[in-house]
């Protein structure tokens, strides 16, 4: 019996298959809404990859409307800046608003590795037995990391040399006399050992020649000093036309002369660009 029921159901019929829904070509959008569409976009991949989609893309990447979309809406207070110090479109070369965009250099530390992350990105000279990496003795305040780096028996030295444009700035902006760069470095001592500092800050051409430059050397703090340390700030607001480096270097030694790392401890050195609120 039950053989003959199965054979008496009826067969079973396979549900057809969806169709495949159409894929949403954006190409087909007017330039005007694909633009608002791009700006939605993270900058990085705009010029990573959107870019080299096809002509079109590219066309629409490399155009500053994109970008004035983009500062207007993620950006507004820098948007009256950037607009006033644009060279005129080039044809067939990428938007200048772009790397501005996507590395926003204003109010962003342009140094890299503040407060010692190892030593990279520093060029840098040992002095004594030279630098190593130390947590704080003193809490530094709005210090992205609570480590320094801590100099020797003789002058230990470090710098590095910041390329305005490769960050996103550029000629007419820098030249502009609407921006300021602000410099910042905390040093200190730890509590049985004095020591001494010192700090450079130049601003360069694109020869490399100096334009203006700031120099701070202060008084050497004494042996017991309860781990004292001490912020070095400076402005630099009447920028000379034609800066395109800055060049950042700091030296820092012990006095009491003892083998290994009794010197000045440095950390959350910065450059910041800022536009000038007058």
């Amino acid at each position: 019996m039950g053989a003959s029921a199965s054979r008496d159901r009826p067969a079973r019929v396979p549900a057809p298959e969806p169709e495949p829904e159409e894929a949403l070509d954006l190409s087909q959008l007017p330039p005007e809404l694909l633009l608002v569409v791009l700006s939605h976009v993270p900058p990085r991949t705009l010029l990573g990859c959107c870019r080299r989609v096809c002509r079109g893309w590219r066309a629409l990447v490399d155009c500053q409307a994109l970008w004035l979309l983009i500062l207007a809406r993620d950006h507004g207070v820098l948007l009256p800046l950037a607009r006033s110090c644009l060279p005129p479109a080039r044809d067939g070369r990428p938007s200048l608003l772009g790397r501005f965009c996507e590395r926003r250099p204003i109010g962003r530390n342009l140094i890299r590795n503040p407060c010692g992350q190892g030593l990279r990105k520093w060029m840098v000279q040992h002095g004594g037995d030279g630098w190593v990496v130390e947590g704080n003795r003193s809490t530094v305040p709005g210090a992205p990391s609570q480590t320094c780096f801590v100099s020797s028996f003789s002058w230990c030295r470090k710098k590095q040399v910041l390329d305005l444009e490769e960050e996103g700035l550029w000629p007419e902006l820098l030249d502009s006399g609407k921006i300021e760069i602000c410099v910042s470095d905390w040093w200190g001592a730890r509590h049985d050992s004095g020591c001494m500092y010192r700090l450079l800050v130049q601003l360069l051409d694109a020869n490399q020649t100096v334009l203006d430059k700031f120099s701070a050397m202060p008084v050497p703090i004494q042996q017991w000093n309860n781990n004292v340390c001490f912020q070095v700030t400076h402005v630099f607001s009447n920028i000379k036309m034609g800066v395109r480096f800055v060049s950042f270097e700091h030296w820092g030694q012990d006095t009491q002369f003892w083998a290994g790392h009794y010197g000045a401890r440095v950390t959350n050195s910065s450059v910041v660009v800022r536009a000038r609120l007058s």
